[in-house]
Protein backbone atom coordinates (compact mmCIF):
# COMPACT_ATOMS: atom_id res chain seq x y z
CA UNK A 1 0.00 0.00 0.00
CA UNK A 2 1.19 3.60 -0.77
CA UNK A 3 0.75 6.56 0.08
CA UNK A 4 -1.54 8.17 3.27
CA UNK A 5 -5.07 7.80 3.64
CA UNK A 6 -7.07 10.70 1.97
CA UNK A 7 -10.77 11.49 3.52
CA UNK A 8 -13.47 13.52 2.21
CA UNK A 9 -12.06 16.63 4.13
CA UNK A 10 -8.49 15.95 3.18
CA UNK A 11 -8.60 15.33 -0.59
CA UNK A 12 -8.80 18.59 -1.54
CA UNK A 13 -6.38 19.81 1.04
CA UNK A 14 -4.58 22.13 -0.87
CA UNK A 15 -5.78 23.54 -3.71
CA UNK A 16 -7.24 27.37 -3.79
CA UNK A 17 -10.66 27.01 -4.97
CA UNK A 18 -10.47 30.70 -6.44
CA UNK A 19 -7.76 29.27 -8.61
CA UNK A 20 -8.50 25.83 -9.29
CA UNK A 21 -5.66 24.27 -12.18
CA UNK A 22 -7.50 22.49 -15.07
CA UNK A 23 -6.77 19.01 -16.21
CA UNK A 24 -7.70 17.69 -19.62
CA UNK A 25 -8.52 13.84 -19.35
CA UNK A 26 -8.27 11.79 -22.63
CA UNK A 27 -10.41 8.37 -22.49
CA UNK A 28 -13.61 8.01 -20.50
CA UNK A 29 -12.88 4.63 -19.70
CA UNK A 30 -12.21 2.76 -16.05
CA UNK A 31 -8.84 4.38 -15.80
CA UNK A 32 -10.10 8.04 -17.17
CA UNK A 33 -12.99 8.28 -15.03
CA UNK A 34 -11.54 7.52 -12.21
CA UNK A 35 -8.67 10.07 -12.36
CA UNK A 36 -11.29 13.03 -13.19
CA UNK A 37 -13.09 11.28 -9.86
CA UNK A 38 -9.92 11.59 -7.57
CA UNK A 39 -8.97 15.37 -9.27
CA UNK A 40 -12.22 16.82 -8.93
CA UNK A 41 -12.21 15.79 -5.47
CA UNK A 42 -9.39 17.38 -4.77
CA UNK A 43 -10.66 20.87 -6.52
CA UNK A 44 -9.63 20.38 -9.92
CA UNK A 45 -11.44 21.31 -12.92
CA UNK A 46 -11.19 18.16 -15.33
CA UNK A 47 -12.58 18.00 -18.39
CA UNK A 48 -13.42 14.17 -19.96
CA UNK A 49 -12.81 13.98 -24.13
CA UNK A 50 -13.58 10.25 -25.13
CA UNK A 51 -13.36 9.32 -28.73
CA UNK A 52 -16.66 7.95 -28.70
CA UNK A 53 -20.04 9.57 -28.91
CA UNK A 54 -21.53 6.85 -26.44
CA UNK A 55 -18.14 5.67 -24.71
CA UNK A 56 -17.99 6.56 -21.57
CA UNK A 57 -17.14 3.53 -19.25
CA UNK A 58 -15.22 2.02 -22.18
CA UNK A 59 -14.99 -1.76 -22.18
CA UNK A 60 -16.26 -1.88 -18.82
CA UNK A 61 -19.60 -0.08 -20.01
CA UNK A 62 -22.93 -1.90 -20.98
CA UNK A 63 -24.74 -0.31 -24.18
CA UNK A 64 -28.36 -0.62 -25.61
CA UNK A 65 -29.16 -2.85 -28.70
CA UNK A 66 -30.84 -0.63 -31.08
CA UNK A 67 -34.43 -1.26 -31.68
CA UNK A 68 -35.37 -3.77 -29.73
CA UNK A 69 -36.96 -2.21 -26.67
CA UNK A 70 -41.00 -2.01 -27.01
CA UNK A 71 -43.77 -1.64 -24.98
CA UNK A 72 -42.05 0.45 -22.10
CA UNK A 73 -39.16 -1.85 -21.54
CA UNK A 74 -35.79 -0.87 -21.80
CA UNK A 75 -33.60 -1.98 -24.60
CA UNK A 76 -31.44 -5.00 -24.51
CA UNK A 77 -28.79 -4.74 -22.58
CA UNK A 78 -25.02 -5.51 -25.26
CA UNK A 79 -21.83 -5.55 -23.61
CA UNK A 80 -18.67 -5.94 -24.83
CA UNK A 81 -17.94 -8.70 -22.68
CA UNK A 82 -19.19 -9.58 -19.24
CA UNK A 83 -16.88 -8.74 -16.56
CA UNK A 84 -16.33 -9.59 -12.93
CA UNK A 85 -14.88 -8.60 -9.58
CA UNK A 86 -12.39 -11.01 -8.16
CA UNK A 87 -12.32 -10.69 -3.80
CA UNK A 88 -8.47 -9.85 -4.60
CA UNK A 89 -9.80 -6.13 -6.29
CA UNK A 90 -9.32 -3.70 -3.93
CA UNK A 91 -8.98 -0.50 -5.86
CA UNK A 92 -11.76 -0.44 -7.57
CA UNK A 93 -14.52 -1.76 -4.78
CA UNK A 94 -13.34 1.43 -2.62
CA UNK A 95 -13.92 3.31 -5.69
CA UNK A 96 -17.60 1.81 -5.90
CA UNK A 97 -18.44 2.24 -2.66
CA UNK A 98 -17.98 6.28 -2.88
CA UNK A 99 -20.21 6.09 -5.89
CA UNK A 100 -23.69 6.61 -4.39
CA UNK A 101 -26.43 4.43 -5.04
CA UNK A 102 -30.20 4.60 -4.19
CA UNK A 103 -30.21 2.53 -1.00
CA UNK A 104 -27.25 1.19 -0.99
CA UNK A 105 -25.17 1.88 2.59
CA UNK A 106 -21.52 1.69 0.38
CA UNK A 107 -23.14 2.43 -2.73
CA UNK A 108 -22.25 0.91 -6.05
CA UNK A 109 -19.75 -1.75 -4.26
CA UNK A 110 -23.46 -3.10 -2.88
CA UNK A 111 -24.72 -4.20 -6.36
CA UNK A 112 -21.87 -6.83 -6.31
CA UNK A 113 -22.99 -10.02 -5.76
CA UNK A 114 -21.49 -13.38 -5.08
CA UNK A 115 -20.42 -16.26 -8.45
CA UNK A 116 -20.55 -19.41 -6.43
CA UNK A 117 -19.82 -22.14 -8.81
CA UNK A 118 -17.73 -22.64 -12.31
CA UNK A 119 -18.02 -25.44 -14.37
CA UNK A 120 -16.02 -25.89 -16.73
CA UNK A 121 -17.64 -28.38 -19.62
CA UNK A 122 -15.78 -31.09 -21.34
CA UNK A 123 -15.88 -32.64 -24.94
CA UNK A 124 -15.27 -36.15 -26.07
CA UNK A 125 -16.89 -38.29 -23.64
CA UNK A 126 -14.65 -36.65 -20.30
CA UNK A 127 -17.32 -35.00 -17.52
CA UNK A 128 -17.46 -31.97 -16.84
CA UNK A 129 -15.78 -30.16 -13.86
CA UNK A 130 -18.10 -28.40 -11.85
CA UNK A 131 -16.61 -27.04 -8.28
CA UNK A 132 -17.15 -24.51 -5.52
CA UNK A 133 -15.61 -21.32 -6.18
CA UNK A 134 -15.34 -19.92 -2.52
CA UNK A 135 -13.28 -18.61 0.26
CA UNK A 136 -12.48 -21.95 2.54
CA UNK A 137 -14.79 -21.61 5.42
CA UNK A 138 -11.69 -23.30 7.28
CA UNK A 139 -8.42 -21.91 5.43
CA UNK A 140 -4.58 -22.86 7.21
CA UNK A 141 -3.96 -20.74 10.43
CA UNK A 142 -0.41 -20.14 8.91
CA UNK A 143 1.09 -20.25 4.81
CA UNK A 144 3.24 -22.20 5.54
CA UNK A 145 5.49 -23.69 1.99
CA UNK A 146 3.93 -27.61 3.49
CA UNK A 147 0.81 -26.28 3.99
CA UNK A 148 0.40 -24.43 0.38
CA UNK A 149 1.68 -27.74 -1.07
CA UNK A 150 -0.79 -29.97 0.26
CA UNK A 151 -3.68 -26.71 -0.41
CA UNK A 152 -2.49 -26.62 -4.02
CA UNK A 153 -2.28 -30.86 -4.98
CA UNK A 154 -5.70 -31.59 -2.89
CA UNK A 155 -7.86 -28.96 -4.62
CA UNK A 156 -5.88 -29.76 -8.52
CA UNK A 157 -6.31 -33.32 -7.96
CA UNK A 158 -10.08 -33.09 -6.80
CA UNK A 159 -10.72 -30.60 -9.60
CA UNK A 160 -8.91 -31.22 -12.38
CA UNK A 161 -8.61 -35.39 -12.63
CA UNK A 162 -5.42 -34.64 -14.12
CA UNK A 163 -2.40 -37.63 -13.28
CA UNK A 164 -0.98 -36.91 -9.88
CA UNK A 165 2.25 -36.85 -10.79
CA UNK A 166 0.93 -33.52 -13.46
CA UNK A 167 -0.53 -32.57 -10.31
CA UNK A 168 2.52 -32.37 -7.95
CA UNK A 169 4.68 -30.86 -10.33
CA UNK A 170 2.16 -27.99 -11.19
CA UNK A 171 1.85 -27.38 -7.32
CA UNK A 172 5.88 -27.07 -7.10
CA UNK A 173 5.89 -24.58 -9.87
CA UNK A 174 3.36 -22.47 -7.98
CA UNK A 175 5.58 -22.77 -4.86
CA UNK A 176 8.62 -22.08 -6.79
CA UNK A 177 7.14 -18.45 -7.37
CA UNK A 178 5.25 -18.15 -4.24
CA UNK A 179 8.90 -18.21 -2.59
CA UNK A 180 10.69 -16.05 -5.29
CA UNK A 181 11.77 -12.89 -4.39
CA UNK A 182 10.67 -9.37 -6.67
CA UNK A 183 13.62 -9.40 -8.30
CA UNK A 184 13.39 -13.11 -9.70
CA UNK A 185 9.69 -12.40 -10.70
CA UNK A 186 10.34 -9.44 -12.56
CA UNK A 187 13.32 -10.54 -14.43
CA UNK A 188 13.88 -14.37 -14.59
CA UNK A 189 10.06 -15.19 -14.53
CA UNK A 190 9.09 -12.51 -16.28
CA UNK A 191 11.27 -13.62 -19.20
CA UNK A 192 10.16 -17.17 -19.05
CA UNK A 193 6.63 -18.18 -21.17
CA UNK A 194 4.24 -19.78 -18.99
CA UNK A 195 4.23 -22.75 -21.12
CA UNK A 196 8.16 -23.57 -20.54
CA UNK A 197 7.65 -22.69 -16.77
CA UNK A 198 5.37 -25.52 -16.06
CA UNK A 199 7.01 -27.61 -18.73
CA UNK A 200 3.48 -28.03 -20.77
CA UNK A 201 5.22 -29.50 -23.83
CA UNK A 202 5.75 -32.69 -21.52
CA UNK A 203 2.77 -33.06 -20.09
CA UNK A 204 -0.36 -34.62 -21.19
CA UNK A 205 -3.08 -32.84 -23.36
CA UNK A 206 -5.39 -32.49 -20.31
CA UNK A 207 -2.69 -30.53 -18.76
CA UNK A 208 -1.90 -27.98 -21.43
CA UNK A 209 -5.57 -27.68 -21.89
CA UNK A 210 -6.69 -27.29 -18.33
CA UNK A 211 -3.02 -25.37 -17.03
CA UNK A 212 -1.96 -23.58 -19.78
CA UNK A 213 -4.49 -22.91 -22.08
CA UNK A 214 -7.30 -22.02 -19.88
CA UNK A 215 -5.43 -20.32 -17.70
CA UNK A 216 -4.06 -17.66 -20.22
CA UNK A 217 -6.12 -17.76 -23.76
CA UNK A 218 -9.39 -18.28 -22.02
CA UNK A 219 -8.84 -15.89 -19.14
CA UNK A 220 -6.38 -13.24 -20.12
CA UNK A 221 -6.25 -13.86 -23.60
CA UNK A 222 -2.53 -14.15 -24.59
CA UNK A 223 -1.03 -17.52 -25.74
CA UNK A 224 0.34 -19.49 -22.83
CA UNK A 225 3.24 -20.28 -25.49
CA UNK A 226 4.44 -16.92 -25.19
CA UNK A 227 2.52 -15.24 -22.32
CA UNK A 228 5.12 -14.16 -19.44
CA UNK A 229 5.23 -17.00 -16.52
CA UNK A 230 5.42 -13.64 -14.15
CA UNK A 231 1.83 -12.15 -15.28
CA UNK A 232 -0.05 -15.75 -14.95
CA UNK A 233 1.72 -17.19 -12.18
CA UNK A 234 0.79 -13.64 -9.99
CA UNK A 235 -2.89 -13.78 -11.45
CA UNK A 236 -3.46 -17.71 -9.73
CA UNK A 237 -1.19 -16.83 -6.73
CA UNK A 238 -3.87 -13.75 -6.25
CA UNK A 239 -6.65 -16.23 -6.97
CA UNK A 240 -5.08 -18.51 -4.34
CA UNK A 241 -5.17 -16.12 -1.43
CA UNK A 242 -8.35 -15.09 -2.08
CA UNK A 243 -9.47 -18.28 -1.68
CA UNK A 244 -7.50 -18.54 1.36
CA UNK A 245 -9.48 -15.54 2.81
CA UNK A 246 -6.01 -13.51 3.01
CA UNK A 247 -6.14 -9.89 1.85
CA UNK A 248 -9.19 -9.57 -0.12
CA UNK A 249 -11.88 -7.55 -0.53
CA UNK A 250 -14.80 -10.79 -0.91
CA UNK A 251 -15.58 -13.63 -2.60
CA UNK A 252 -13.06 -14.68 -5.59
CA UNK A 253 -15.73 -14.33 -8.26
CA UNK A 254 -18.75 -11.31 -8.03
CA UNK A 255 -20.62 -9.85 -11.15
CA UNK A 256 -22.77 -6.99 -10.88
CA UNK A 257 -26.70 -7.48 -10.07
CA UNK A 258 -27.64 -5.89 -12.92
CA UNK A 259 -26.18 -4.24 -16.46
CA UNK A 260 -23.04 -2.37 -15.91
CA UNK A 261 -24.21 0.83 -16.62
CA UNK A 262 -27.45 0.87 -14.43
CA UNK A 263 -25.42 -0.60 -11.71
CA UNK A 264 -22.31 1.23 -11.65
CA UNK A 265 -21.95 3.91 -14.80
CA UNK A 266 -24.48 5.96 -14.77
CA UNK A 267 -24.47 6.50 -10.96
CA UNK A 268 -20.34 7.59 -11.29
CA UNK A 269 -21.20 9.62 -14.49
CA UNK A 270 -23.77 11.41 -12.14
CA UNK A 271 -21.38 11.55 -9.38
CA UNK A 272 -18.46 13.37 -11.48
CA UNK A 273 -21.00 15.67 -12.93
CA UNK A 274 -22.41 16.78 -9.43
CA UNK A 275 -17.99 17.62 -8.91
CA UNK A 276 -17.96 19.80 -11.93
CA UNK A 277 -16.64 17.14 -14.37
CA UNK A 278 -17.47 17.96 -18.19
CA UNK A 279 -17.28 15.37 -20.45
CA UNK A 280 -17.20 15.83 -24.26
CA UNK A 281 -18.18 12.52 -26.39
CA UNK A 282 -17.35 11.97 -30.05
CA UNK A 283 -13.98 14.26 -29.53
CA UNK A 284 -10.86 11.84 -30.09
CA UNK A 285 -7.37 13.56 -29.31
CA UNK A 286 -5.83 13.84 -33.10
CA UNK A 287 -2.19 15.00 -31.36
CA UNK A 288 -0.43 16.11 -28.45
CA UNK A 289 1.25 19.63 -29.20
CA UNK A 290 4.79 19.74 -27.68
CA UNK A 291 6.79 22.48 -26.93
CA UNK A 292 9.45 24.00 -24.58
CA UNK A 293 9.49 20.31 -23.34
CA UNK A 294 6.04 20.45 -22.44
CA UNK A 295 2.37 19.67 -24.06
CA UNK A 296 0.93 23.47 -24.74
CA UNK A 297 -2.34 22.05 -26.34
CA UNK A 298 -4.01 19.32 -27.79
CA UNK A 299 -5.83 18.70 -30.77
CA UNK A 300 -9.31 17.20 -30.27
CA UNK A 301 -11.89 16.23 -33.05
CA UNK A 302 -15.47 18.91 -32.75
CA UNK A 303 -18.19 16.68 -32.54
CA UNK A 304 -20.27 19.49 -33.40
CA UNK A 305 -18.81 20.73 -37.00
CA UNK A 306 -16.58 17.83 -37.81
CA UNK A 307 -13.28 19.53 -37.90
CA UNK A 308 -10.30 19.81 -35.43
CA UNK A 309 -9.70 22.53 -32.92
CA UNK A 310 -7.20 22.66 -29.99
CA UNK A 311 -7.70 22.71 -26.43
CA UNK A 312 -5.10 23.30 -23.71
CA UNK A 313 -4.97 23.16 -19.85
CA UNK A 314 -2.14 23.33 -16.84
CA UNK A 315 -2.23 19.44 -16.88
CA UNK A 316 -2.87 16.51 -19.59
CA UNK A 317 -3.38 13.38 -18.81
CA UNK A 318 -3.72 10.02 -21.23
CA UNK A 319 -6.01 7.55 -20.32
CA UNK A 320 -6.42 6.38 -23.63
CA UNK A 321 -5.84 1.93 -24.49
CA UNK A 322 -2.15 1.60 -25.25
CA UNK A 323 -3.08 1.22 -29.30
CA UNK A 324 -5.40 4.26 -29.23
CA UNK A 325 -2.50 6.43 -27.28
CA UNK A 326 0.42 5.71 -28.79
CA UNK A 327 -0.19 7.45 -32.47
CA UNK A 328 -1.04 10.89 -30.36
CA UNK A 329 2.66 11.29 -29.34
CA UNK A 330 4.64 13.01 -31.27
CA UNK A 331 8.62 12.25 -31.81
CA UNK A 332 9.63 15.37 -29.84
CA UNK A 333 7.77 13.77 -26.54
CA UNK A 334 8.91 10.32 -27.73
CA UNK A 335 12.69 11.84 -27.46
CA UNK A 336 11.85 13.88 -24.10
CA UNK A 337 10.68 10.59 -22.27
CA UNK A 338 12.12 7.55 -23.76
CA UNK A 339 9.63 5.15 -22.33
CA UNK A 340 6.97 6.21 -24.90
CA UNK A 341 8.77 4.77 -26.98
CA UNK A 342 9.51 1.61 -25.42
CA UNK A 343 5.62 1.96 -25.71
CA UNK A 344 5.68 0.47 -29.37
CA UNK A 345 6.58 -3.22 -28.42
CA UNK A 346 3.26 -3.54 -26.00
CA UNK A 347 0.53 -5.78 -28.13
CA UNK A 348 -3.19 -6.41 -27.88
CA UNK A 349 -5.63 -8.93 -29.05
CA UNK A 350 -9.15 -9.52 -29.96
CA UNK A 351 -11.25 -10.69 -26.85
CA UNK A 352 -14.62 -10.13 -27.95
CA UNK A 353 -18.11 -10.31 -26.60
CA UNK A 354 -21.36 -11.72 -27.87
CA UNK A 355 -24.57 -11.97 -26.04
CA UNK A 356 -27.55 -14.53 -26.64
CA UNK A 357 -30.52 -13.80 -25.57
CA UNK A 358 -32.61 -16.71 -24.60
CA UNK A 359 -36.66 -17.35 -24.56
CA UNK A 360 -36.11 -19.57 -21.55
CA UNK A 361 -34.26 -18.97 -18.32
CA UNK A 362 -30.82 -21.17 -18.68
CA UNK A 363 -29.08 -20.93 -14.74
CA UNK A 364 -26.21 -23.90 -15.97
CA UNK A 365 -24.05 -23.10 -13.37
CA UNK A 366 -24.30 -19.92 -10.22
CA UNK A 367 -21.34 -18.67 -12.00
CA UNK A 368 -18.77 -18.61 -14.84
CA UNK A 369 -18.52 -21.05 -17.78
CA UNK A 370 -15.24 -22.02 -19.08
CA UNK A 371 -15.15 -23.68 -22.29
CA UNK A 372 -11.65 -25.10 -22.29
CA UNK A 373 -12.15 -27.54 -25.14
CA UNK A 374 -13.52 -24.67 -27.41
CA UNK A 375 -11.03 -23.87 -30.25
CA UNK A 376 -11.87 -19.87 -29.78
CA UNK A 377 -11.58 -20.35 -26.10
CA UNK A 378 -15.15 -19.50 -25.21
CA UNK A 379 -15.84 -18.38 -21.78
CA UNK A 380 -19.96 -17.71 -20.39
CA UNK A 381 -22.12 -16.95 -18.12
CA UNK A 382 -26.15 -16.62 -17.35
CA UNK A 383 -27.23 -13.34 -16.72
CA UNK A 384 -30.79 -13.45 -15.38
CA UNK A 385 -30.15 -15.18 -12.90
CA UNK A 386 -27.24 -12.31 -11.36
CA UNK A 387 -29.90 -9.55 -11.51
CA UNK A 388 -32.28 -10.67 -8.75
CA UNK A 389 -33.74 -7.27 -8.59
CA UNK A 390 -34.89 -7.38 -12.77
CA UNK A 391 -37.58 -9.66 -14.43
CA UNK A 392 -36.04 -9.73 -17.81
CA UNK A 393 -39.11 -10.39 -19.94
CA UNK A 394 -40.55 -7.45 -17.98
CA UNK A 395 -37.88 -4.90 -18.01
CA UNK A 396 -35.62 -5.34 -21.29
CA UNK A 397 -36.79 -6.31 -25.11
CA UNK A 398 -40.28 -7.13 -26.71
CA UNK A 399 -41.55 -9.03 -24.06
CA UNK A 400 -40.07 -12.62 -25.12
CA UNK A 401 -36.62 -12.84 -23.42
CA UNK A 402 -36.22 -14.47 -20.28
CA UNK A 403 -32.24 -14.10 -20.16
CA UNK A 404 -28.86 -13.87 -21.78
CA UNK A 405 -25.80 -15.33 -22.04
CA UNK A 406 -23.02 -13.65 -22.17
CA UNK A 407 -20.01 -15.19 -24.07
CA UNK A 408 -16.60 -13.92 -24.59
CA UNK A 409 -13.84 -15.28 -27.35
CA UNK A 410 -10.59 -15.07 -26.73
CA UNK A 411 -9.02 -16.79 -29.69
CA UNK A 412 -9.80 -15.31 -33.00
CA UNK A 413 -7.01 -17.07 -35.25
CA UNK A 414 -7.55 -20.76 -35.25
CA UNK A 415 -10.25 -22.58 -37.14
CA UNK A 416 -13.87 -23.41 -35.81
CA UNK A 417 -15.80 -26.53 -36.31
CA UNK A 418 -18.30 -25.57 -38.36
CA UNK A 419 -16.56 -23.94 -41.30
CA UNK A 420 -12.67 -24.73 -40.24
CA UNK A 421 -12.26 -21.37 -40.89
CA UNK A 422 -10.53 -18.72 -38.49
CA UNK A 423 -13.04 -16.27 -36.52
CA UNK A 424 -11.43 -13.43 -38.13
CA UNK A 425 -12.28 -15.32 -41.51
CA UNK A 426 -15.63 -15.42 -41.32
CA UNK A 427 -18.69 -13.18 -41.35
CA UNK A 428 -20.72 -12.21 -38.06
CA UNK A 429 -23.33 -14.70 -38.75
CA UNK A 430 -20.81 -17.58 -38.88
CA UNK A 431 -18.83 -16.13 -35.80
CA UNK A 432 -22.15 -16.60 -33.73
CA UNK A 433 -23.17 -19.77 -35.25
CA UNK A 434 -19.46 -21.23 -34.21
CA UNK A 435 -19.91 -20.24 -30.32
CA UNK A 436 -23.15 -21.41 -30.36
CA UNK A 437 -22.11 -24.44 -31.64
CA UNK A 438 -18.35 -25.10 -30.21
CA UNK A 439 -20.42 -24.36 -26.00
CA UNK A 440 -22.69 -26.85 -27.57
CA UNK A 441 -20.13 -29.27 -28.45
CA UNK A 442 -19.14 -29.28 -24.58
CA UNK A 443 -22.25 -28.44 -22.89
CA UNK A 444 -24.87 -31.16 -25.08
CA UNK A 445 -21.99 -34.04 -24.96
CA UNK A 446 -23.05 -37.62 -23.65
CA UNK A 447 -26.34 -36.68 -24.78
CA UNK A 448 -27.60 -34.01 -23.24
CA UNK A 449 -29.84 -31.35 -23.97
CA UNK A 450 -28.48 -28.04 -22.33
CA UNK A 451 -28.18 -25.53 -25.38
CA UNK A 452 -31.27 -26.02 -28.43
CA UNK A 453 -31.25 -24.02 -30.97
CA UNK A 454 -34.64 -22.78 -30.53
CA UNK A 455 -33.91 -20.92 -27.51
CA UNK A 456 -32.05 -18.51 -29.51
CA UNK A 457 -34.23 -15.54 -29.73
CA UNK A 458 -31.60 -13.11 -31.03
CA UNK A 459 -28.04 -12.36 -30.43
CA UNK A 460 -25.81 -9.51 -30.13
CA UNK A 461 -22.04 -8.65 -30.83
CA UNK A 462 -19.54 -6.06 -29.43
CA UNK A 463 -19.80 -3.36 -32.35
CA UNK A 464 -16.42 -2.51 -31.85
CA UNK A 465 -15.43 -5.77 -34.39
CA UNK A 466 -16.16 -4.85 -37.90
CA UNK A 467 -15.62 -5.76 -41.61
CA UNK A 468 -15.59 -9.77 -40.51
CA UNK A 469 -15.59 -11.90 -43.55
CA UNK A 470 -13.98 -9.36 -45.42
CA UNK A 471 -9.95 -9.06 -46.39
CA UNK A 472 -9.27 -6.19 -43.48
CA UNK A 473 -11.66 -6.76 -40.03
CA UNK A 474 -11.00 -4.84 -37.70
CA UNK A 475 -11.28 -4.54 -33.62
CA UNK A 476 -11.60 -0.83 -32.25
CA UNK A 477 -11.18 -2.40 -28.41
CA UNK A 478 -8.32 -4.92 -28.45
CA UNK A 479 -7.21 -6.42 -24.83
CA UNK A 480 -3.42 -5.79 -23.80
CA UNK A 481 -1.58 -9.15 -23.66
CA UNK A 482 1.55 -10.32 -21.59
CA UNK A 483 3.96 -11.99 -23.84
CA UNK A 484 7.29 -12.31 -22.08
CA UNK A 485 9.85 -9.44 -21.08
CA UNK A 486 6.93 -6.71 -22.18
CA UNK A 487 6.76 -5.45 -18.39
CA UNK A 488 9.91 -3.92 -19.50
CA UNK A 489 8.50 -1.58 -22.01
CA UNK A 490 5.39 -0.82 -20.13
CA UNK A 491 5.70 2.87 -18.97
CA UNK A 492 4.76 5.08 -15.13
CA UNK A 493 2.25 7.13 -15.13
CA UNK A 494 4.64 10.30 -14.44
CA UNK A 495 6.72 11.11 -17.58
CA UNK A 496 9.38 12.92 -17.73
CA UNK A 497 7.24 15.57 -19.67
CA UNK A 498 6.23 17.54 -16.17
CA UNK A 499 2.62 18.07 -17.12
CA UNK A 500 1.87 15.36 -18.98
CA UNK A 501 0.92 11.94 -17.10
CA UNK A 502 -0.41 8.22 -18.05
CA UNK A 503 -3.50 5.85 -16.93
CA UNK A 504 -4.61 2.56 -18.52
CA UNK A 505 -3.74 -1.23 -17.92
CA UNK A 506 -1.06 -0.88 -20.37
CA UNK A 507 1.21 1.53 -17.58
CA UNK A 508 2.93 -0.16 -14.78
CA UNK A 509 0.77 -1.47 -12.34
CA UNK A 510 0.65 -4.26 -9.03
CA UNK A 511 -2.13 -5.94 -11.08
CA UNK A 512 0.23 -6.52 -14.10
CA UNK A 513 -2.76 -7.80 -16.06
CA UNK A 514 -5.13 -5.61 -18.16
CA UNK A 515 -8.05 -5.19 -16.26
CA UNK A 516 -10.71 -2.78 -14.57
CA UNK A 517 -8.56 -3.08 -11.28
CA UNK A 518 -5.42 -2.11 -13.18
CA UNK A 519 -7.05 0.48 -14.88
CA UNK A 520 -8.44 1.78 -11.58
CA UNK A 521 -4.91 1.78 -9.77
CA UNK A 522 -2.85 3.61 -12.61
CA UNK A 523 -5.68 6.35 -12.65
CA UNK A 524 -4.28 6.83 -9.23
CA UNK A 525 -1.39 6.56 -9.49
CA UNK A 526 -1.15 9.37 -12.57
CA UNK A 527 -2.96 11.58 -9.94
CA UNK A 528 -0.54 10.98 -7.52
CA UNK A 529 2.23 12.00 -10.22
CA UNK A 530 -0.38 15.06 -10.99
CA UNK A 531 -0.51 16.24 -7.17
CA UNK A 532 3.62 15.86 -6.63
CA UNK A 533 4.37 17.71 -10.57
CA UNK A 534 1.74 20.55 -8.84
CA UNK A 535 2.97 20.38 -5.42
CA UNK A 536 -0.23 20.01 -4.37
CA UNK A 537 -0.64 19.16 -0.18
CA UNK A 538 -4.18 17.88 -1.07
CA UNK A 539 -4.14 13.98 0.14
CA UNK A 540 -2.46 11.36 -2.40
CA UNK A 541 -5.02 8.72 -3.36
CA UNK A 542 -4.44 5.52 -1.08
CA UNK A 543 -3.35 2.54 -3.88
CA UNK A 544 -4.13 -0.86 -2.12
CA UNK A 545 -1.26 -3.74 -3.53
CA UNK A 546 -2.06 -7.39 -4.06
CA UNK A 547 -1.17 -9.89 -0.82
CA UNK A 548 1.93 -11.04 0.25
CA UNK A 549 1.77 -13.12 3.23
CA UNK A 550 4.34 -12.53 5.54
CA UNK A 551 4.81 -15.81 6.19
CA UNK A 552 6.60 -15.84 3.17
CA UNK A 553 9.08 -13.36 3.61
CA UNK A 554 12.03 -15.03 4.90
CA UNK A 555 12.16 -17.69 1.88
CA UNK A 556 11.73 -14.36 -0.08
CA UNK A 557 14.65 -12.50 1.60
CA UNK A 558 17.00 -16.20 1.09
CA UNK A 559 16.09 -16.13 -2.20
CA UNK A 560 16.76 -12.41 -3.00
CA UNK A 561 20.91 -13.40 -1.94
CA UNK A 562 20.86 -16.72 -4.09
CA UNK A 563 19.03 -14.90 -6.74
CA UNK A 564 22.07 -12.69 -6.71
CA UNK A 565 24.43 -15.75 -6.69
CA UNK A 566 23.16 -17.11 -9.46
CA UNK A 567 21.20 -19.93 -7.45
CA UNK A 568 17.78 -21.52 -8.04
CA UNK A 569 14.68 -21.18 -5.89
CA UNK A 570 15.35 -23.64 -3.25
CA UNK A 571 12.09 -25.02 -4.16
CA UNK A 572 12.90 -25.32 -8.45
CA UNK A 573 14.23 -28.91 -9.33
CA UNK A 574 13.93 -28.00 -12.60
Amino acid sequence: MTAAPATAATRAGGRRAATPRTVAVFGGGVAGLTAAHELAERGYRVTVYERKPTGLGGKARSMDVPGTGTGGRRPLPGEHGFRFFPGFYQNLPETLSRIPFPGNRNGCKDNLVDATEELLPRTGGRPELRFPFRTLDAPPSAITPEALRQILTGALDTVLRLPMTEVVYFAERLLVYLTSCERRRVEEWEGTRWWEYIRAERMSSDYQRLLAIGLTRNVVATKAEVASAHTVAHIFEAFLFNVLGRGNDGQPDRVLNAPTNEAWIDPWLALLRSLGVRFVTGAPLVRLEFQGGEITGAVVKDPRTGGNRTITADYYLSAMPVEHARPTWTPGMRAADPQLGRCSALETDWMTGIQFYLREPLPIVHGHLNHVDTPWSITSIGQAQMWPERDFPADYGDGTVADCLSTIVSEWDKPGILYGKKAKECTKDEVVREVWAQMKAGLNDRGRSVLRDELIHSWFMDPAVDGLGGPKPTNDEQLLIHPSGTLHHRPTSGTAIPNFFLAGDYVRNDMDLATMEGANETGRQAVNALLAADGSSAGRCVIRTLYQPPELEPLKRTDEARYRLGLRNLFDLG
